[in-house]
Formats: structure tokens, sequence, C-alpha cells
């Protein structure tokens, strides 16, 4: 109680002062409860050696990817250095759809377990469940993307552009993961079914890798899906990512408006859609 006395004696008098003395105590435990339930997802994986996908799924997809197809691909002609520099945002991209199906994994879990409730009937801040997984998300994520980059300088993919286009490359990645596990997140709540939602988010990601620009240039495919090839999302990300990243044959393209903006529009289409239906969930009380 004494502790309590400089903090009021502090508050500016007046009607309001009292909501002004609260909100003050109530921003440092809710700091308190984002840490605990942050540490309550991560703590765990570390332990049982969960977090080791988020290392071992990048390493799967660059040797699924590169090695069956590197001869086709540099036979076939790509216009780049090697393939190794073309694929890379495929990589990037597969490892944060990854992440975002575990996301999936974990909110669906939290909400059929009946924990989402048991969170809702305590003094918890609404959004701090939300705000905890997406911050053990984002972890899984940056180990993710910094296990893909290391896969890639392995088998050859570099950097050709200086530090700001670097930081962009990064940057851009973590972005679309992050939406990527909003969305996901967002879809798991939903559904309250983590095996159903797990199945159901598999495919996608494959189809739309399997019919990108990410595995071939648009003109190696049938001429009948060229056009769904070049437009759909995850091929818009991978040419923002090679502009980024850059080529020493100079057939990336260049960082412009043009190049970046799809990429960037899809990312907010994502955002728009997933982030009012994330905050209504969070904010439910049962």
């Amino acid at each position: 109680m004494n502790a309590a006395r400089p903090v009021a004696l502090a508050a500016p008098a007046g009607p309001h002062s009292g909501a002004w003395v609260t909100e003050l105590r109530a921003a440092p435990v809710r700091l308190w409860q984002w840490w605990v339930l942050t540490i309550r997802l991560i703590t765990p994986a570390i332990k049982t050696g969960e977090i080791l996908t988020s290392i071992v799924a990048p390493a799967a997809f660059t040797a699924s990817f590169y090695i069956p197809l590197k001869t086709v691909m540099s036979f076939s002609g790509l216009g780049f250095s090697s393939y190794a520099q073309f694929m890379m945002p495929l990589v990037i991209l597969q490892a944060a759809a990854f992440t975002a199906i575990g996301a999936a994994f974990r909110s669906a879990t939290d909400a059929v377990s009946g924990l989402d409730r048991r969170f809702a009937a305590m003094p918890v801040g609404r959004l701090i469940p939300f705000s905890a997984r997406m911050s053990g998300n984002v972890i899984r994520l940056v180990i993710a993307q910094a296990a893909a980059l290391t896969c890639g300088h392995v088998i050859g993919f570099r950097f050709r552009l200086d530090w700001p286009h670097t930081v962009g490359f990064v940057a851009l990645g973590l972005l679309i993961g992050i939406a990527f596990t909003i969305g996901a997140d967002v879809i798991g709540t939903a559904s309250k079914s983590p095996e159903t939602t797990t199945q159901a988010l598999l495919l996608p990601p494959l189809i739309l890798g399997m019919l990108s620009t990410g595995i071939a240039p648009a003109g190696q495919f049938p001429d009948w899906v060229q056009p769904f090839v070049r437009n759909q999302p995850v091929s818009q990300f991978a040419t923002a990512l090679r502009a980024l990243a850059g080529d020493s044959q100079g057939n990336a393209g260049v960082v412009s408006w043009a190049t970046m903006a799809p990429s960037l529009l899809w990312i907010g289409a994502i955002l728009a859609i997933a982030l009012p239906f994330a905050i209504r969930f969070a904010m439910r009380r049962s």
C-alpha cells in the first residue's frame, strides 16, 4: 500500500485522476501478462525441440527445390547467374507459410481447449493472448528465415546489391510472414480444429508455390496458365524479393514502384481482411 502512495500523489487532480492512476498501473501489468504468455509459448517449444522445425523445414524446402530442379532449370535457361539466386525467394516464402501453418495450429488449439474462454474470464488485457501468440510466431519466423538464408548461402545465393536493398529483402520477407501468420491465426481461431486447419492450410502453399514464377519463369508454363502464374501473390512476392536481392547478370529487375507495389498491395489486402477479425476475436468476452 505504501508503494502506491507516490503514484497517487503524482496523479493530476480532477475528476479523471482515478482513471489516470488505473491506466498507469495497468500498463506494466499488461506488459507482464504479455511477457508471461509469450514465454508460455516459447519455453515448451525449446524444451521439446519443436523450435528445431523452424530450422529443419527451410533446409528441407531448399533441398527439395534445388537438388531436383537445378540441372533442368539451368539447362532451360533462366537469365540468372545460378538457380539458387532465382529460387531463393520461394524458399523464404515457403518458410513463412510453414510458420503460418504452425500459428494456425496453436490458435486453433487455444480455441478448442477453452483457453481463450478462460483468458476472457480473467483480468487479462483483451489483446494480450493474441499479441503473445503473434510474438511467439514472429520469433519462429525470424528463426525460419535466418535458417532459409543460411541454406541459400550454402547453395550459392548471394545479396548482389547494397545493404539498404539487403535490409529491404529481409524486411519484406518478415512482413510477408507476419501477414501470413496473422491470417492463419484468424483461420485457426475461427475453425477451432487443429487437425482440420493444418490439413487445409498445407495444400495452398504447395499449389501456389509450384504454379509460380518462384520455381520457374512464367514462359516455361503452358500458355493457358501463364496469366495466373504471373499475377498470383507468390509470384509477385518472388519478383519483389529477387529485385531486392539482385543478380550479377542484372536480370533480377529493378526496385521500383511497379515492381514492389503488387507485393505491398497483396500484403495490405491480407492485413485488411485478417486484422479486423483478429481484433474482433480477441475482444470477445464469454
